[in-house]
Protein backbone atom coordinates (compact mmCIF):
# COMPACT_ATOMS: atom_id res chain seq x y z
CA UNK A 1 0.00 0.00 0.00
CA UNK A 2 1.11 3.55 -0.54
CA UNK A 3 4.66 3.42 -1.47
CA UNK A 4 7.79 0.93 -1.62
CA UNK A 5 8.96 -0.23 1.42
CA UNK A 6 12.55 -0.39 -0.05
CA UNK A 7 14.74 1.80 0.90
CA UNK A 8 16.93 4.12 -1.72
CA UNK A 9 19.74 2.69 -0.13
CA UNK A 10 18.97 -0.61 -0.96
CA UNK A 11 17.94 0.12 -4.17
CA UNK A 12 21.09 1.79 -4.75
CA UNK A 13 23.08 -1.46 -3.78
CA UNK A 14 20.59 -3.81 -5.79
CA UNK A 15 21.63 -1.52 -8.73
CA UNK A 16 25.35 -1.94 -8.56
CA UNK A 17 25.39 -5.88 -8.09
CA UNK A 18 23.44 -6.40 -10.97
CA UNK A 19 25.15 -4.16 -13.39
CA UNK A 20 27.75 -6.83 -14.35
CA UNK A 21 29.06 -7.09 -18.26
CA UNK A 22 27.01 -9.01 -20.35
CA UNK A 23 23.49 -9.59 -17.41
CA UNK A 24 22.13 -7.05 -20.42
CA UNK A 25 19.49 -6.22 -17.48
CA UNK A 26 16.52 -4.46 -18.98
CA UNK A 27 15.13 -1.03 -17.61
CA UNK A 28 11.67 0.14 -19.45
CA UNK A 29 11.14 3.40 -19.11
CA UNK A 30 8.23 4.53 -16.94
CA UNK A 31 6.21 7.49 -18.02
CA UNK A 32 4.29 7.89 -14.99
CA UNK A 33 4.59 6.02 -11.23
CA UNK A 34 1.72 3.63 -12.37
CA UNK A 35 3.45 2.65 -15.57
CA UNK A 36 6.85 1.76 -12.99
CA UNK A 37 4.78 -0.64 -10.96
CA UNK A 38 3.69 -1.99 -14.16
CA UNK A 39 7.28 -2.59 -14.86
CA UNK A 40 8.11 -4.39 -11.99
CA UNK A 41 4.76 -6.25 -11.76
CA UNK A 42 6.28 -8.06 -15.12
CA UNK A 43 9.67 -8.79 -13.71
CA UNK A 44 11.94 -6.84 -15.31
CA UNK A 45 14.92 -5.55 -13.63
CA UNK A 46 14.76 -2.26 -13.24
CA UNK A 47 12.98 1.59 -14.32
CA UNK A 48 14.39 4.13 -16.39
CA UNK A 49 13.64 7.75 -16.70
CA UNK A 50 13.82 9.58 -19.71
CA UNK A 51 14.52 12.94 -19.67
CA UNK A 52 12.88 13.26 -23.41
CA UNK A 53 9.64 11.34 -21.50
CA UNK A 54 9.78 13.93 -18.97
CA UNK A 55 9.66 16.71 -20.93
CA UNK A 56 7.10 15.31 -23.67
CA UNK A 57 4.77 14.29 -20.83
CA UNK A 58 4.88 18.49 -20.14
CA UNK A 59 4.21 18.85 -23.53
CA UNK A 60 7.96 20.16 -24.20
CA UNK A 61 10.51 18.68 -26.98
CA UNK A 62 13.17 17.32 -25.18
CA UNK A 63 15.88 20.26 -26.06
CA UNK A 64 16.72 20.73 -22.28
CA UNK A 65 13.50 22.88 -21.49
CA UNK A 66 13.15 21.21 -18.01
CA UNK A 67 14.36 22.19 -14.86
CA UNK A 68 16.10 20.49 -12.06
CA UNK A 69 13.24 20.41 -9.42
CA UNK A 70 10.84 19.21 -12.51
CA UNK A 71 12.64 16.53 -13.15
CA UNK A 72 13.72 15.53 -9.51
CA UNK A 73 10.15 15.82 -8.50
CA UNK A 74 8.91 13.86 -11.09
CA UNK A 75 11.52 11.38 -11.11
CA UNK A 76 10.95 10.90 -7.30
CA UNK A 77 7.50 9.60 -7.54
CA UNK A 78 8.08 7.30 -10.26
CA UNK A 79 10.83 5.75 -7.85
CA UNK A 80 9.15 5.72 -5.00
CA UNK A 81 6.49 3.70 -6.51
CA UNK A 82 8.70 0.33 -7.07
CA UNK A 83 10.79 -1.97 -5.34
CA UNK A 84 13.02 -1.51 -8.29
CA UNK A 85 16.02 0.51 -9.01
CA UNK A 86 15.11 3.84 -10.93
CA UNK A 87 17.77 5.36 -13.04
CA UNK A 88 17.12 9.14 -14.16
CA UNK A 89 18.45 11.17 -17.23
CA UNK A 90 19.45 14.13 -15.58
CA UNK A 91 20.34 15.76 -19.05
CA UNK A 92 23.51 17.99 -18.86
CA UNK A 93 23.26 18.10 -14.89
CA UNK A 94 21.18 21.34 -14.87
CA UNK A 95 24.12 23.65 -14.90
CA UNK A 96 27.82 24.24 -14.01
CA UNK A 97 29.72 21.88 -11.66
CA UNK A 98 28.16 23.46 -8.47
CA UNK A 99 24.69 23.68 -10.05
CA UNK A 100 25.68 19.52 -10.58
CA UNK A 101 26.68 18.98 -7.24
CA UNK A 102 23.09 20.12 -6.13
CA UNK A 103 21.75 18.00 -9.19
CA UNK A 104 22.97 15.08 -7.65
CA UNK A 105 21.88 15.76 -3.97
CA UNK A 106 18.09 16.30 -5.58
CA UNK A 107 18.60 12.73 -7.08
CA UNK A 108 19.64 11.01 -3.98
CA UNK A 109 17.11 12.88 -1.26
CA UNK A 110 14.10 11.99 -4.39
CA UNK A 111 15.31 8.28 -3.91
CA UNK A 112 16.88 7.82 -7.19
CA UNK A 113 19.44 4.83 -7.67
CA UNK A 114 21.21 6.47 -10.14
CA UNK A 115 21.78 9.33 -12.75
CA UNK A 116 23.72 9.95 -16.08
CA UNK A 117 24.77 13.00 -17.33
CA UNK A 118 25.34 13.84 -21.03
CA UNK A 119 28.76 15.76 -23.03
CA UNK A 120 26.35 17.68 -24.91
CA UNK A 121 26.15 21.24 -25.23
CA UNK A 122 22.93 23.41 -24.47
CA UNK A 123 20.73 23.48 -25.86
CA UNK A 124 20.93 19.51 -26.01
CA UNK A 125 18.69 17.32 -28.44
CA UNK A 126 17.63 13.75 -28.37
CA UNK A 127 20.99 11.71 -28.83
CA UNK A 128 19.44 9.96 -32.36
CA UNK A 129 19.19 13.45 -33.86
CA UNK A 130 22.25 14.92 -35.94
CA UNK A 131 23.20 18.50 -35.57
CA UNK A 132 24.32 17.73 -31.85
CA UNK A 133 27.39 19.70 -30.37
CA UNK A 134 29.47 18.27 -27.39
CA UNK A 135 31.75 19.75 -25.24
CA UNK A 136 35.35 19.11 -24.62
CA UNK A 137 37.00 16.47 -23.00
CA UNK A 138 38.19 18.58 -19.64
CA UNK A 139 34.63 19.83 -19.18
CA UNK A 140 33.16 16.56 -19.49
CA UNK A 141 35.53 15.09 -16.94
CA UNK A 142 34.97 18.24 -14.64
CA UNK A 143 31.20 17.65 -15.04
CA UNK A 144 32.14 13.72 -13.58
CA UNK A 145 34.36 14.18 -11.07
CA UNK A 146 32.30 17.26 -9.54
CA UNK A 147 28.91 14.67 -9.67
CA UNK A 148 31.03 11.97 -7.99
CA UNK A 149 32.68 14.07 -5.07
CA UNK A 150 29.03 15.77 -3.97
CA UNK A 151 27.52 12.62 -3.76
CA UNK A 152 25.87 11.56 -0.30
CA UNK A 153 25.80 7.56 -0.42
CA UNK A 154 28.77 6.22 -2.35
CA UNK A 155 26.75 3.72 -3.83
CA UNK A 156 24.56 6.20 -5.92
CA UNK A 157 24.86 5.71 -9.82
CA UNK A 158 27.11 8.10 -11.66
CA UNK A 159 26.87 7.25 -14.95
CA UNK A 160 28.22 9.12 -18.02
CA UNK A 161 26.67 9.18 -21.33
CA UNK A 162 28.58 10.22 -24.59
CA UNK A 163 27.37 11.57 -27.73
CA UNK A 164 30.26 12.23 -29.35
CA UNK A 165 30.09 8.75 -31.77
CA UNK A 166 28.04 10.77 -34.01
CA UNK A 167 30.21 13.80 -34.62
CA UNK A 168 33.71 12.28 -34.52
CA UNK A 169 33.02 8.80 -34.63
CA UNK A 170 34.13 5.16 -32.55
CA UNK A 171 37.63 6.35 -31.63
CA UNK A 172 36.65 9.18 -30.07
CA UNK A 173 33.51 7.53 -28.02
CA UNK A 174 35.99 5.21 -26.89
CA UNK A 175 38.70 7.71 -25.27
CA UNK A 176 35.72 9.81 -24.33
CA UNK A 177 34.75 6.91 -22.10
CA UNK A 178 37.81 5.94 -21.11
CA UNK A 179 38.63 9.62 -19.66
CA UNK A 180 35.07 9.65 -17.96
CA UNK A 181 35.96 6.74 -16.56
CA UNK A 182 39.25 7.96 -15.10
CA UNK A 183 37.13 10.97 -13.68
CA UNK A 184 34.83 8.42 -11.57
CA UNK A 185 31.91 7.82 -13.77
CA UNK A 186 30.59 3.83 -12.48
CA UNK A 187 29.23 3.64 -15.57
CA UNK A 188 29.02 4.16 -19.21
CA UNK A 189 26.63 4.76 -21.81
CA UNK A 190 27.47 5.52 -25.32
CA UNK A 191 24.66 7.26 -27.51
CA UNK A 192 24.09 6.23 -30.68
CA UNK A 193 26.04 2.85 -31.85
CA UNK A 194 25.87 1.88 -35.08
CA UNK A 195 26.01 -1.72 -34.56
CA UNK A 196 26.80 -4.76 -32.13
CA UNK A 197 30.62 -4.51 -32.77
CA UNK A 198 30.68 -1.04 -31.53
CA UNK A 199 29.08 -1.85 -28.47
CA UNK A 200 31.78 -4.19 -27.83
CA UNK A 201 34.23 -2.07 -28.39
CA UNK A 202 32.65 0.11 -25.63
CA UNK A 203 32.68 -2.60 -23.68
CA UNK A 204 36.09 -3.91 -24.02
CA UNK A 205 37.74 -0.84 -23.76
CA UNK A 206 36.17 0.71 -20.32
CA UNK A 207 36.22 -1.70 -17.11
CA UNK A 208 32.87 -0.35 -15.53
CA UNK A 209 29.26 -2.11 -17.00
CA UNK A 210 27.82 -0.32 -20.55
CA UNK A 211 24.36 0.84 -21.50
CA UNK A 212 22.52 -0.06 -24.37
CA UNK A 213 19.72 2.13 -25.45
CA UNK A 214 17.24 0.29 -27.44
CA UNK A 215 15.02 3.53 -28.48
CA UNK A 216 12.82 2.68 -31.38
CA UNK A 217 12.97 5.17 -34.70
CA UNK A 218 17.12 6.09 -33.56
CA UNK A 219 20.55 4.84 -35.11
CA UNK A 220 20.94 1.59 -33.78
CA UNK A 221 18.94 -1.22 -34.63
CA UNK A 222 16.60 -2.68 -32.35
CA UNK A 223 18.90 -5.66 -30.92
CA UNK A 224 17.42 -8.26 -28.84
CA UNK A 225 18.85 -8.66 -25.10
CA UNK A 226 20.85 -11.81 -25.86
CA UNK A 227 22.78 -10.38 -28.60
CA UNK A 228 23.77 -7.48 -26.18
CA UNK A 229 24.29 -9.56 -23.74
CA UNK A 230 26.84 -11.38 -25.61
CA UNK A 231 28.63 -7.92 -26.49
CA UNK A 232 29.29 -7.46 -22.80
CA UNK A 233 26.27 -4.59 -22.05
CA UNK A 234 25.44 -4.56 -18.44
CA UNK A 235 22.20 -2.41 -18.60
CA UNK A 236 19.65 -2.09 -22.10
CA UNK A 237 17.45 0.46 -21.50
CA UNK A 238 13.53 1.36 -23.32
CA UNK A 239 13.57 4.77 -22.73
CA UNK A 240 10.25 6.11 -24.53
CA UNK A 241 8.51 2.96 -25.62
CA UNK A 242 6.05 2.89 -23.36
CA UNK A 243 4.95 6.98 -24.14
CA UNK A 244 4.69 5.75 -27.79
CA UNK A 245 2.38 2.29 -26.93
CA UNK A 246 0.11 4.50 -24.26
CA UNK A 247 -0.17 7.48 -26.75
CA UNK A 248 -0.25 5.50 -30.16
CA UNK A 249 -3.35 4.07 -28.45
CA UNK A 250 -4.77 6.89 -27.26
CA UNK A 251 -4.33 8.56 -30.67
CA UNK A 252 -6.17 5.58 -32.19
CA UNK A 253 -9.29 5.42 -29.71
CA UNK A 254 -9.78 9.33 -29.76
CA UNK A 255 -9.95 8.43 -33.56
CA UNK A 256 -12.38 5.74 -32.96
CA UNK A 257 -14.46 7.91 -31.19
CA UNK A 258 -14.56 10.47 -33.80
CA UNK A 259 -15.40 8.17 -36.14
CA UNK A 260 -18.44 6.22 -34.10
CA UNK A 261 -19.50 8.63 -31.98
CA UNK A 262 -18.68 6.40 -29.09
CA UNK A 263 -15.52 4.41 -27.64
CA UNK A 264 -17.44 1.09 -27.88
CA UNK A 265 -15.20 -0.48 -30.53
CA UNK A 266 -12.13 0.18 -28.37
CA UNK A 267 -13.02 -1.04 -25.01
CA UNK A 268 -11.84 -4.59 -25.37
CA UNK A 269 -8.67 -3.48 -25.87
CA UNK A 270 -8.09 -1.18 -22.82
CA UNK A 271 -6.97 -2.32 -19.57
CA UNK A 272 -9.86 -2.79 -17.39
CA UNK A 273 -11.58 -1.33 -14.11
CA UNK A 274 -10.80 -4.17 -12.14
CA UNK A 275 -7.02 -4.49 -13.83
CA UNK A 276 -6.65 -1.07 -12.74
CA UNK A 277 -7.93 -1.46 -9.19
CA UNK A 278 -5.04 -4.56 -9.09
CA UNK A 279 -2.83 -2.36 -10.28
CA UNK A 280 -3.16 0.51 -7.81
CA UNK A 281 -3.62 -1.89 -4.69
CA UNK A 282 -7.25 -0.84 -4.00
CA UNK A 283 -7.52 -4.33 -1.81
CA UNK A 284 -5.12 -2.91 0.19
CA UNK A 285 -6.44 0.03 1.01
CA UNK A 286 -9.75 -1.69 1.76
CA UNK A 287 -8.23 -4.04 3.94
CA UNK A 288 -6.65 -0.64 5.39
CA UNK A 289 -9.55 0.67 6.18
CA UNK A 290 -13.17 -0.43 5.11
CA UNK A 291 -14.56 2.58 4.68
CA UNK A 292 -12.62 3.35 1.63
CA UNK A 293 -13.73 0.04 -0.50
CA UNK A 294 -17.17 0.42 0.54
CA UNK A 295 -18.75 -0.08 -2.75
CA UNK A 296 -19.55 -2.64 -5.53
CA UNK A 297 -17.75 -2.89 -9.31
CA UNK A 298 -20.05 -4.35 -11.67
CA UNK A 299 -18.46 -7.99 -12.19
CA UNK A 300 -15.66 -7.12 -9.87
CA UNK A 301 -14.54 -9.89 -8.12
CA UNK A 302 -12.07 -8.60 -5.79
CA UNK A 303 -10.88 -12.21 -3.88
CA UNK A 304 -11.14 -13.93 -7.42
CA UNK A 305 -8.68 -11.13 -8.86
CA UNK A 306 -11.68 -10.78 -11.66
CA UNK A 307 -10.00 -9.65 -15.04
CA UNK A 308 -13.62 -8.43 -16.62
CA UNK A 309 -15.36 -5.21 -16.29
Amino acid sequence: MLYSKVSPADKRVALRNMLTPGAARQFPGAFNPLSARLIEEKNFDGVYISGAVLANDLGLPDIGLTTLPEVANRAGQIARMTDLPSLVDADTGFGEPMNLARTIQELEHAGLAGMHIEDQVLPKRCGHLDGKTVVDTATMTQRIAAAADTRIDDNFLIMARTDIRGIEGLPAAIDRAKAMVDAGADAIFPEAMKDLSEFEAITNAVDVPVLANMTEFGKSELFTRQQLADAGVAMVIYPVTLLRSAMGEAERVLDTITKDGTQQASVDQMLTRSRLYELVAYEDYNAFDSGIFNFEVPGLDIDANAENL
